[in-house]
């Protein structure tokens, strides 16, 4: 039985995510693998659903990760201990990398040092990081010496242009790896109680609380436009985290709408009791893939959420909110990387007229044939191939000797 042990180490709930993926990969592949993490951003429930050990001592900071939107955020994150906290985590990973025979790092250049200073081999997957946004990658020094060291194995990249723009400026190590949660991104069967040949939204509002309860309102707000301009011949399905489900009542009493047994309806005020409501939203907690799947088009203000709806044909409508990560700077940046896929409607958090535009670019891009068939191409051509999961873990394994 392989003694053999890995380290994942993941600076972003993103790239937690990613790294989720590819370790319930790997133990399918090879159970007997021994493995820990450090996630340096959050409270790494992506590992602890998975009941993978934490080395080191986690703390949710106030900008969620995205300081980078706004300077403000990393002022409120250095007043919560953000210095402490990470001089605490890069002490627990020395402290336990000697143990392992192989270190994996998800994220930007903070996750890729850590697994450097450690002095053992590692596998570098930039999942956050693409030359989609610019045309080409800008690589900061500290990064460039990481990923270029020796120690350094491989660089798995998001998407196959990102490799090759690597391999271009000298990174000859860079390979394609891609999304590994869009190996998962397949119907469970969760009966959605969708009407056949009517065109379904899904609302993604994100899975960071309270900036998901924000958004969700907002996408309430605009399920209501758009039923205005179209109010027939459309069905709302809503993929929720468990927390935010926990709040539904007191959002729909707060937006004037009605909840019954997970669906919201909006009346508008002075209709009687006998006519139909304006609009319903049937939302879940357990049914993300299926919705995505399932969908026509995708209200979204999420990152990851949105990246694989897009991977698999789906057309998005993007409205800023307040963040601290769905902001109009995130949207737009999304936006470049997702190409025609993505349109973001409004420069700032989303206003009543905002909102109308949004929902009258909703109908339009739901009457317009030859968009919706470009997405379904642009998706895979930009993402590449699912496979992900099964790629890297298999390069893990490789890499430490072992066979399946």
């Amino acid at each position: 039985m392989s003694s053999k042990q890995i380290l994942f180490i993941s600076n972003g709930h993103g790239e937690d995510n990613h790294t989720s993926h590819v370790i319930q990969t790997l133990r399918q592949l090879n159970p007997s693998i021994k493995m820990a993490a450090m996630p340096i951003v959050g409270e790494g429930k992506a590992y602890r659903s998975l009941d993978i050990p934490i080395i080191g001592p986690t703390q949710i900071m106030p900008s969620g990760g995205f300081f980078y939107m706004k300077r403000l955020y990393l002022l409120k994150d250095f007043q919560s201990g953000l210095i402490g906290l990470t001089w605490q985590q890069l002490q627990a990973v020395l402290q336990y990398a000697p143990n392992c025979d192989l270190i994996m790092s998800t994220g930007d250049f903070i996750s890729q040092t850590f697994a450097y200073l450690t002095k053992r081999p590692f596998v570098s997957f930039i999942s956050c990081l693409s030359a989609l946004y610019e045309g080409r990658l800008r690589i900061n020094p500290l990064l460039w010496h990481d990923l270029n060291s020796s120690r350094c194995l491989t660089v798995f990249t998001r998407d196959s242009y990102t490799a090759f723009d690597l391999q271009r400026q000298g990174i000859a190590k860079a390979q394609f790896g891609g999304i590994p949660a869009l190996d998962r991104l397949v119907p469970t069967g969760k009966d959605l109680y969708l009407k056949p040949d009517v065109p379904a939204i899904a609302l993604l509002p994100g899975s960071r609380m309270p900036e998901a309860a924000r958004n969700f309102c907002l996408q309430l707000q605009l399920a209501i436009e758009i039923a205005k301009v179209m109010p027939s011949g459309l069905q709302f399905r809503a993929a929720l985290v468990p927390n935010l489900m926990e709040q539904l009542g007191e959002i729909a009493q707060s937006q004037g709408w009605q909840l019954n047994q997970g669906i919201l309806t909006y009346s508008p005020p002075g209709s009687s009791a006998e006519e139909s409501p304006l609009v319903e939203v049937r939302c879940y907690s357990d049914a993300f893939s299926d919705i995505v799947y399932y969908s026509t088009l995708v209200i979204g203000m999420a990152g990851l959420a949105v990246d694989l709806a897009v991977a698999i044909g789906k057309p998005i409508i993007q409205i800023p909110g307040e963040g601290p990560q769905f902001t109009y700077q995130f949207a737009e940046a999304q936006t470049r990387l997702l190409g025609i896929s993505a349109q973001t409607i409004g420069t700032k958090p989303a206003t009543p007229e905002i909102l109308k535009q949004a929902a009258k670019r909703v109908v339009e891009t739901l009457q317009d044939s030859d968009y919706l068939a470009k997405c379904k191409e642009n998706g895979p051509e930009r993402f590449g191939p699912p496979g992900a999961s099964e790629r890297i873990a298999r390069f893990l394994l490789n890499s430490l000797g072992e066979t399946e």
